[in-house]
């Protein structure tokens, strides 16, 4: 499971690189696959009302009323049928590429299971509403589509007539029918929009909205293609013949071939026993468990910093119940809790410079403390030598930086790299630990936990607290968000660094000769 894992992430990651190129992180749509799933769902909803302002319900009329607005109000009907048509295949296609590559980040397992446990459902929800709108069309694909999930339905043993048997003959079918078919068409996207926001309660700041420059470049793609290839009905359904061809919405009816050579109660067996071993996948094998982040109220004042920054909603302010003058505690909320020391980074007790007593924050991770993070700091800078000595701080979810280990270049790792406060980067260089500081970790736009890199950035720019202090000199801090497969760059990025280190040296001691000579010619 972890080789297949790691195959798939390496293909993901260089495939991302490619469309980084293309698009940039910010617009990258495999960053954003969530959020677009979002998105085609409301374009689904917002054609599907207009299509339904104009659908009749009767037999005849059902086929009747689509092929108006198809053909005879074409500019607007017919590219809102193609819009729903096409914006539905994308929600599948969005849904299936997160779901493979939320396994292959190995994002769904020990406290992140809810979101995994709860985005299963959501294909049975997306399927069948899919494919209850095909038989409102009532061509021969439908007329297909209703005789094969009949006798789908009857190979069941709950119901005491047979399903299939309706569809024998067109006398038989009514408006009432059609009437079912358009409840259950609106019925299921509702629970389906319910499910989705169950899916994202976990999630602080959930990204349900892409980029607007990448919503509308997905649309217009949508638009153009319902322009060059709408979205067309075929003959209509005649249950007095057998179609001789049908042309097969592969996004939504993968499995209707197998049911002409696979008794349907086999099919009903496979896809239950899939959907039970995608949803208990986290648990084969179980996550590793991590003792998660703990609060010390000593040094609490109930700021808050970490409980909006915490990415899984694993922190809510409570009352105090230490009988402390501060109104307000962090409470950790054990179940959500990712162990990423994102809050640690957060909190500003989390301060290496404290000397007068043991340097303790307000939270911390009982396996990665504060106070092993400066040790590791110091210990890493203590055979560094020259004038481009370096500290890179990493995040142990990319690349292992540990590889540049040398007399110029000292690493220091944790779970991410947004556990950093940035008084650590002031420590370094104050105290002439290094000449320089480098982060690195997940690639940008796609943080392990979510908001790490989102939430350095703004530290270190000084647009969130805690801030990096202006006195720190910008020039002696570079980020490059490496993730896995960039490590050529990521090595490049050290040595320019290195360079620019040494250059900034010369500079500085060329004009200490400057001022030497100027103070010896006053005298």
């Amino acid at each position: 499971m972890l080789a297949l894992k790691k195959v798939l992430r390496t293909i993901f990651e260089h495939i991302e690189d490619w469309f980084d190129v293309v698009f940039g992180a910010k617009w990258n749509p495999l960053y954003q696959l969530g959020a677009l799933g979002w998105f085609y769902y409301w374009i689904v909803v917002v054609s599907g009302l207009y299509l339904y302002i104009f659908f009749d319900t009767g037999v005849t009329q059902a086929y009747t009323s689509l092929e108006y607005l198809t053909h005879e109000q074409w500019y607007a009907g017919g590219i809102m049928r193609s819009l729903h048509r096409y914006a539905s295949d994308a929600l599948v296609v969005m849904m299936m590429v997160h779901l493979l590559r939320e396994f292959a980040m190995d994002r769904f397992r020990s406290s992140r299971w809810f979101a995994w446990f709860t985005g299963v459902p959501m294909l049975w929800l997306v399927f069948t509403a899919g494919i209850s709108g095909y038989w409102m069309v009532w061509d021969q694909l439908a007329q297909y589509i209703a005789i094969t999930t009949g006798e789908l339905l009857d190979s069941l043993p709950l119901f005491g007539e047979s399903i299939a048997r309706n569809f024998l003959s067109d006398a038989k079918l009514s408006g009432r029918f059609f009437t079912l078919m358009v409840f259950i068409h609106i019925a299921l996207p509702l629970v389906l929009l319910f499910v989705m926001w169950i899916h994202i309660q976990r999630h602080a700041s959930p990204r349900v909205n892409p980029p607007k420059e990448l919503a509308i470049g997905t649309f217009s793609m949508l638009m153009v293609l319902s322009f060059v290839k709408p979205a067309l009905s075929q003959a209509p359904a005649d249950l007095a013949m057998i179609p001789a061809t049908i042309n097969i919405d592969w996004f939504y009816m993968p499995v209707y071939p197998v049911l002409n050579h696979v008794p349907g109660l086999t099919v009903w067996i496979v896809l239950i026993a899939a959907t039970a071993f995608l949803m208990l996948l986290p648990w084969m094998p179980p996550g590793k468990k991590i003792p998660v982040a703990v609060v010390n109220l000593d040094n609490c004042n109930g700021c808050s910093r970490c409980a909006a920054d915490c990415p899984f909603s694993a922190i809510t302010m409570e009352p105090r119940s230490d009988g402390s003058a501060y109104e307000k505690e962090a409470v950790v909320v054990a179940d959500n809790c990712t162990s990423c020391g994102i809050c640690v980074g957060s909190c500003p007790t989390a301060t290496p410079f404290r000397t007068k007593s043991e340097l303790s924050p307000g939270i911390e991770l009982p396996l990665d403390p504060i106070k092993a993070l400066r040790d590791n700091t110091i210990a890493a800078s203590e055979n560094l030598s020259g004038n481009d000595r370096v500290i890179v701080y990493g995040c142990q979810n990319s690349l292992d930086p540990k590889a540049l280990t040398d007399a110029n270049v000292g690493v220091v790792t944790m779970p991410c790299i947004a556990m950093l406060p940035p008084s650590f980067i002031d420590f370094v260089l104050s105290r002439k630990l290094a000449d320089g500081v480098f982060l690195t970790g997940c690639r940008d736009g796609d943080c392990t936990f979510r908001l790490g890199i989102k939430w350095t950035d703004a530290r270190i720019a000084g647009e969130r607290d805690p801030m990096l202090r202006k006195r720190v000199d910008q020039n002696r801090v570079v980020k490059y968000w490496a993730g896995l497969t960039r490590r050529k760059k990521f090595f490049s990025e050290i040595s320019g660094f290195r360079e620019r280190l040494n250059k900034l040296a010369l500079e500085k001691t060329e004009q200490s000769d400057v001022k030497e000579n100027s103070e010896n010619n006053n005298a």
